[in-house]
């Protein structure tokens, strides 16, 4: 009886409008705002900023469409962890959850729970000039941190209540966000009194690294014509981990396909629909940076807050930095609900096949895992006072595009293994839409690897540690 009533209370609430925004609201954070000027100091071009992004939306774009023959086939809530678990198996799906809770969904939400502390601190300077509540050494809990965590912890209690509530939350917050950005994007061009497009891409394809000669792991010292191709693919590469991460977090409406009307054609066109328009948006807001500002402007900007800047030359000093730090706020704390919504469903997915805590399992009287809920919650309250969430994120990245490669390929190995299967949706222009992907995504590993090793062994290291954790969670059902 409690089981049925457990199913009986699981709902599908969800239609393709709310899947599009979930999409869209766990991929806008902060990383738009800030990253582009990481990608500039790397490659020292308006030319190259862009080059980046395209790849990045071609990555994101070809990941969904392949995903989406997945999702149409394992309709279920889980997502990514279920496909992998039923294409290669238990462990590799134990692999891709355990990353998940430990760094990947758990310290996406800490992070940007501390960007949304520190706009809030535009608006409220006490914030910034507060004397640390904690601090030994390098180490302070500061009073950002411990809004973070209030945000989380709110979050994810209004979340127990039911996906009603997280639901409306997410579509107020990615709509507002979104209309947001495009005023941004429009007003850009519109007010802007200096306009340094012209100047920004006159630089050419010549301008490679002219800011920073510490791009690709200090192989690149000097001009254009001393770099070789291998090592202007490692700059991008390491330019890339800012918009790749800027990009994930697409396949959370995977993890709620148990929620979702008609999960097996609305989740596929939400992905695709999504991911489309985010990319676009990050690609015209590039252009407001481009346009408003010189490149030394989007390079060195303060803190890297390079939306802050640009929105300054656009409103002026004051309001500018108020109107972006309201938009900020906005933007993270949709991502945040959007996080918090969808990663509980793995870990409650994950419990019922004993890869995870038993308490995982239930749904409380509003039909939502609860108490997974609170795991993940304060697992990334946790991250929020480490102090390291940050660098992690950053060495994660590798990881990310790495588990997405995996599962790309399941849609080939898939084709190959079992031709048969039923797919109520294909993947358009298969197989070279994953091919793209897995060329892309290799490419970019391998040059990580080569480049900028502190972004991958660490990601790495934390991923392998689940491998003897895996054993010990099966170790009786071996006997």
């Amino acid at each position: 009886m409690e089981n049925q009533k457990e199913e009986g209370a699981v709902k599908r609430k969800l239609g393709l409008f709310d899947a599009v925004m979930l999409v869209m609201g766990s991929m806008i954070g902060s990383g738009i705002f800030i990253v582009s000027a990481d990608i500039m100091r790397n490659l020292g071009s308006g030319y190259w900023l862009i080059v980046v992004w395209i790849i990045t939306g071609v990555m994101t774009i070809a990941a969904a469409i392949s995903y989406g023959e997945l999702s149409a086939m394992f309709p279920k809530a889980g997502g990514q962890y279920t496909y992998l678990k039923e294409i290669f198996g238990k462990m590799m799906g134990f692999l891709y959850g355990w990353g998940m809770f430990t760094v990947i969904q758990t310290g996406t939400i800490a992070a940007v729970g501390v960007a949304f502390g520190k706009f809030t601190a535009y608006l409220i300077p006490t914030l910034n000039d507060a004397a640390p509540i904690f601090q030994s050494g390098g180490y302070k809990i500061t009073w950002i941190q411990i809004l973070a965590i209030v945000v989380i912890l709110l979050l994810t209690y209004i979340n127990t209540k039911g996906v009603e509530g997280g639901k409306i939350l997410q579509n107020i917050f990615t709509g507002s966000k979104i209309v947001a950005l495009i005023g941004l994007i429009v007003l850009g061009f519109l007010l802007v009194k200096t306009n340094f497009w012209s100047g920004n891409m006159g630089l050419g394809w010549k301008a490679f690294n002219n800011l920073n000669t510490d791009a690709a792991g200090n192989f690149i010292k000097s001009g254009w014509q001393s770099i070789s191709g291998m090592t202007i693919m490692g700059g991008i590469a390491a330019a890339m981990v800012g918009s790749v991460f800027s990009s994930v977090a697409w396949e959370n409406v995977t993890f709620v396909s148990g929620e979702i009307e008609n999960p097996k054609k609305n989740i596929v066109r939400a992905m695709v629909l999504g991911t489309s328009a985010v990319m676009i948006l990050y690609l015209l807001v590039n252009f407001v940076y481009l346009n408003t500002l010189n490149r030394d402007g989007i390079a060195f900007a303060v803190n890297d807050r390079v939306a802050v800047v640009a929105s300054e030359q656009i409103f002026g000093s004051g309001i500018g930095t108020i109107i972006m730090a309201v938009l900020v706020m906005i933007s993270t704390f949709g991502c945040i609900n959007g996080l918090v919504l969808a990663g509980s469903r793995v870990f409650q997915t994950m419990a019922k096949d004993g890869m995870f805590f038993k308490a995982a399992i239930t749904n409380n009287k509003n039909g939502v895992p609860e108490k997974s809920l609170w795991m993940q919650g304060i697992w990334a309250a946790v991250l929020c006072l480490s102090g390291q969430y940050g660098n992690l994120l950053d060495m994660i990245s590798f990881v990310i595009v790495l588990f997405y490669m995996i599962t790309v390929f399941g849609v080939i190995y898939l084709r190959i293994k079992q031709p048969n299967l039923e797919r109520p949706y294909k993947t358009w222009l298969y197989p070279v839409t994953p091919i793209v992907y897995l060329l892309i995504g290799a490419s970019f590993c391998i040059l990580l690897l080569m480049y900028k090793q502190q972004y991958t062994w660490p990601g790495l290291i934390i991923v392998l540690l689940g491998v003897p954790v895996y054993f010990f969670i099966n170790r009786k059902k071996a006997v």
